[in-house]
This record gives structure tokens, C-alpha cells and sequence, in this order.
């Protein structure tokens, strides 16, 4: 994988699919952003660590087939100190040189009380903490421009969380989905005051789904402006209508992150293609 630090980075996130017809679906998504040459392609664990196995052979897959490096999800959820350090081995086995270290959401969504595992880890610095120990890993965390879940806001909290897992070896950071150029650059601002060198990687929702938008804002808390959720409200009915807004406003988006200084752009492609692959067509055109 190539250092972000070293020049802009393209990346996608998919999620471990349920059943075959939904394996199908994504090597056939995956396949057709092949042709993007992406810098990295990660893989999500499900709420509760209920993907946990999937996600290592999907991503073992990844790296295997199509030869992109991949970046896999770790979490803290569902596993003991002992299990994660097998998951470290079993991803190191398989070729896989980078993690996302994360706490992971509890079964009942990232908003549910969180309980930790026992003989297990309670937040993702002990996790980049223990990834580092075990060595040979890039290692990545998230970082959440409208605040994350439990901090009720409180944005330099954010930004202490994140030093500390700068201080204790990542390299890194993608961000929850977002819509508000300004929150992310306040974030990226108040962590260069501290010194701070982490690339802040803006991740970005490409909306062809109005339903599944709603649910996802309410279960991660990330505001949807007034304008975009009239905008949807209007068109909801209409598939089309919302994938042609959808694309149009997170082009708009990734347009304006760039001409801020954002070091990349990462892709939640909700194991679909065509939304991503026009937004990425008309921003290199652009550049």
C-alpha cells in the first residue's frame, strides 16, 4: 500500500455479503473498479464482530485475486486479547501488510451501550497498541468529522483519541461518512495545532438509496444538512432521480475536499460500482 503521505490516495470499503448471490455481486463490483487502480480496497466487520470470519477471508481473497492491497478491519468487539492476536497471524499469513484498528460497534448499532469482551480490549488505542507490538502492519483508525457517537460532540476529545493513537503507531486515519467540508477541516486543523502528521482520509457516502441513507445517519449520528435530506425527500420514489443526486452531490463534495488539502478519498461503496466509478471519471477529468 502506498504511503498516503506520499501523494493523493483513491480507496473503497465493501462489507463481507451475506450469502453467495451477494459474494457474487461484490467481485463483480470489484472487479469493475479494478480498473481504477485503487491504493487500497478495505473490508468492513459487521456490528458485534458477527462478520469476524467472513471478513478475513474475504480480505485473504482480496489480496490473493486481484492483487490490490487491502486494508482489513480489526475490531474490538466479540474477541479476547488471544483471539486477536491469531486474527493478526492469520492476516499476516495471507499477505495482508495494513488494519483498520477499530473498537467496533456493539451488536445493537454504534449508538448501543458498549460492553467489552472479557479477556478482551475496551478501546482502539490498546488495539493499535497490541498491532504495533505484534509488528509488520500499517496500521489506520477512524476518525469521525461530526464527532463520534460517545463523545456527544465534543470535538477536541476526538482529537486527544486520535493523538493518542498517532503516539501509540498509527499511521492513518478514513473518516465516517460525512457531508460538511468545514467539519473536516476544523478536525484536521485543530490536530496539526498539536503537531499532529496523521493523514485524515475523508470518507465519502455516494447516496443511491434514500431508506438505507436515513438508517445509517440515525444509527451513526452524522447530520444530514437540511438542504440534501429536502433535496432526497423530494425524489425518494424515483431510483434514478436518487442516484443521479447522489452522485452529483458527493462529486460536489470530493471536489471541495480537494481544494482543501484532503489527502485522498475513501469510497463506502455499499458493494455497488456505478455511483463510484462516475464520481472518481468526472473528478479526474477535473484534475
Amino acid at each position: 500500500m502506498r504511503s498516503v503521505k506520499s501523494g493523493l490516495t483513491y480507496s473503497f470499503e465493501f462489507f463481507p455479503p451475506k450469502d453467495t448471490e451477494g459474494e457474487e455481486r461484490l467481485w463483480a463490483a470489484m472487479s469493475q473498479l479494478e480498473s481504477i487502480a485503487p491504493d487500497f480496497i478495505s473490508v468492513t466487520y459487521g456490528a458485534g464482530g458477527s462478520t469476524r470470519d467472513r471478513t478475513i477471508r474475504i480480505t485473504s481473497e482480496i489480496t490473493a485475486r486481484i492483487h490490490v492491497p487491502t486494508v482489513a478491519h480489526l475490531t474490538c468487539v466479540g474477541s479476547t486479547r488471544t483471539e486477536l492476536i491469531e486474527i493478526l497471524g492469520k492476516y499476516r499469513s495471507a499477505g495482508i501488510k495494513s488494519i483498520l484498528a477499530l473498537r467496533g460497534d456493539p451488536t445493537g448499532g454504534p449508538r448501543a451501550p458498549w460492553t467489552p469482551t472479557e479477556g478482551g480490549l475496551s478501546h482502539a488505542d490498546e488495539l493499535v497498541t497490541l498491532a504495533a507490538e505484534f509488528g509488520g502492519f500499517t496500521i489506520g483508525v477512524a476518525a469521525f468529522p461530526d464527532g463520534h457517537p460517545s463523545s456527544n460532540g465534543d470535538i477536541d476529545k476526538d482529537v486527544q483519541v486520535l493523538l493518542e493513537k498517532e503516539k501509540r503507531g498509527a499511521t492513518f486515519a478514513t473518516t465516517q461518512f460525512f457531508f460538511d467540508v468545514t467539519k473536516w477541516k476544523m478536525l484536521v486543523d485543530k490536530l496539526a495545532a498539536h503537531g499532529s502528521t496523521l493523514p485524515i482520509i475523508p470518507g465519502i457516502l455516494p447516496v443511491t438509496n434514500v431508506k438505507q441513507l436515513n438508517r445509517m445517519a440515525e444509527l451513526s449520528g452524522v447530520p444530514i444538512p437540511a438542504h440534501i435530506s429536502e433535496s432526497f425527500s423530494k425524489i425518494e420514489d424515483n431510483a434514478d432521480d436518487v442516484r443521479k443526486l447522489g452522485v452529483e452531490i458527493a462529486t460536489k463534495l470530493c471536489q471541495d475536499l480537494l481544494e482543501a488539502g484532503a489527502p485522498g478519498l475513501h469510497f463506502y461503496t455499499m458493494n455497488t460500482s456505478s455511483a463510484t466509478r462516475e464520481i472518481y471519471s468526472q473528478i479526474k477529468d477535473e484534475r
